[in-house]
């Protein structure tokens, strides 16, 4: 079902209603954008576990009422530990997925939070922290429904999971996944946010709350240790930019793949296809989004140790050249790195006067490592994951370095003055998913509510898809399945009309003269948009 859309003077969306209405209740208190999205991703921490938590990482677009767009990097690096040889030594031909040795880069999420906060107050915002927190300590504590999301994903090396440390007391229901609906508290984690609240943002690294967090990491074996946690420090990044035909396009630079969005909404303006919904229109998006892929595979590492400037890649006679080596008749094969399966969540939210955010939260794996620290009922991401253990990788694994990341919020400003939020969660399918809601509003003149809510098709791998084929939702025409075929796109159904797999988008607009924001969530997760 369609998701409703909100018309108001300041709104957000999420993917869980909860963390929705806890982003309304700081603007009926007279927060700003850039508060009611801590309260958000405070709250969606807790509601939805599988998809992202304070363990892990998270990226910030704000764009302010003047119109400057600031990147917030807040990602962690990883540990003292985590060399190569450890990991050799232990038998390892690839990095582990789950475990305290998956458990190997610092959760960087909360610095975010206090480097955003510190934006807010610097634009107006006067909310506590008590405040902004309350919603997530509430439901931490009092305890939430568990979502149909939730409940109706099957993860990844599930048994492994099962057995990590803590993790079947603090998500299992007697050994066996909560049903939706089921009453689940947290109340660890709810005396770690009450702890956040009353201590302030920075004892997660610094303070008592760091050296339990710690402890605990020494004792399960993971390589990341204290010192780690009091060296760490989120970063203001300047935001990839891309000027394309009535607007300007900003997404993430590296170590996060926002080149490659870029990239296919540049490449793809190039192929001049006017009519949408047609096989030219598939094959365009999946012809734009290899040559993407096969950049951003060359170049996006941390963001100190980059090789090449991303955006000599955005230079207009660059994107000529990668529009023009396509086939329009054709489908290509190019070799394709696949790093990027990943569960997150994007959300948006835009004020009264116009503070836009574009926030994306992640913990990489659905419940990351699935180790559940003891002491505070943290559970840490996996991202560290993307590493490799070869040397001469793009990214090897190395102390301090941070790791490829798929997160990439999303923030466009229009020649007549509207601005929009937008964004997915979606692993590799995120930069796809973004060109794909984009173009159909920006293009093709659907409203926000129809972008988000059109079919969508993915090309490679994401959230619970292992093949590297094209997948498609049911509500494809058939004759357009037929005609890529034909082309040589091997075109996986997937038997739904709305798939968890292809992302769980939104999309926020603010008019100019009015004021009046146009605000909806995907049908697709179990969320929605909430306004003033």
């Amino acid at each position: 079902m369609p998701d409703t859309p909100v018309f108001a003077t300041a709104a957000v969306a999420a993917p869980h209603q909860l963390a929705a209405r806890a982003g309304q209740h700081v603007l009926a208190q007279g927060g700003n954008a850039i508060e009611a999205m801590a309260a958000m991703a405070a709250t969606i921490a807790v509601v939805y576990p599988h998809m992202n938590g304070i363990g892990g990482d998270g990226f910030w677009l704000v764009r302010e009422r003047g119109g400057r767009v600031r990147g917030i990097e807040a990602c962690g690096p990883a540990g003292s530990h985590a060399t190569i040889p450890r990991y050799r030594s232990k038998g390892y031909d690839v990095l582990p997925s789950r475990g305290a040795d998956a458990a190997l880069t610092v959760a960087g999420a909360i610095g975010g939070w206090a480097l955003a906060l510190d934006l807010a107050k610097a634009l107006g915002g006067r909310l506590p922290l008590e405040t902004l927190l309350a919603d997530a300590i509430r439901h931490a504590r009092d305890g939430v429904a568990v979502s149909p999301s939730e409940a109706r994903y099957v993860p990844k090396e599930i048994d492994t999971l099962h057995d990590q440390p803590n993790f079947s007391k603090t998500f299992l229901d007697d050994g066996k996944p909560y049903a939706a609906g089921a009453i689940r508290r947290l109340p660890a984690l709810a005396d770690t946010l009450a702890q956040l609240a009353h201590a302030g943002l920075d004892d997660f690294y610094r303070g008592d709350l760091g050296r339990e967090i710690a402890a605990d990491l020494a004792d399960l074996g993971s390589p990341v240790t204290r010192a780690d946690l009091e060296a760490y420090a989120p970063r203001e990044r300047k935001p990839l930019t891309l000027r394309r035909r009535d607007a300007t396009l900003y997404n993430f630079p590296p170590p996060t793949q926002g080149i490659a969005a870029l990239l296919i909404l540049g490449i793809f303006d190039r192929l001049k296809i006017t009519r949408p919904e047609t096989t030219a229109h598939y094959h365009g998006l999946i012809e734009a989004t290899k040559r993407a892929f096969a950049i951003r595979d060359s170049i996006v590492t941390d963001f100190d140790r980059l090789t090449v400037d991303p955006d000599s890649f955005l230079d207009a006679a660059r994107l000529d050249r990668e529009a023009a080596a396509i086939d329009l008749r054709r489908a290509a094969t190019l070799p394709l790195r696949n790093p990027g399966e990943g569960d997150t969540v994007w959300m948006g939210a835009i004020d009264k006067d116009g503070v836009a955010v574009s926030y994306i939260q992640s913990i990489y794996w659905e419940y990351g490592s699935g180790v559940v620290l003891p002491k505070t009922g943290i559970h840490w991401q996996n991202r560290g994951t993307s590493f490799s253990l070869d040397t001469d990788a793009v990214n090897p694994l190395e102390p301090g370095r941070r790791p490829f990341h798929t997160l990439i919020p999303a923030l466009a400003a229009f020649d007549d003055g509207r601005v929009m939020a937008y964004g997915s969660m979606g692993g590799d399918g995120q930069p796809q998913f973004q060109a794909q809601i984009f173009a159909r509003y920006a293009d093709y003149g659907m409203d926000p509510a129809a972008a988000v809510d059109a079919p969508r098709l993915l090309y490679g791998r994401t959230w619970g898809a292992e093949s590297l084929t094209v997948k498609v939702e049911d509500r494809f025409d058939p004759a357009c399945i037929a005609a890529l075929r034909s082309m040589g796109h091997a075109v996986e159904e997937l038997g739904g009309a709305y798939i968890d797999s292809l992302g769980h988008a939104g999309m926020l607009v603010r008019h100019p003269g009015n004021g009046r924001i146009e605000a909806v969530h995907d049908p697709r997760s179990d969320g929605g948009s909430e306004g003033l």
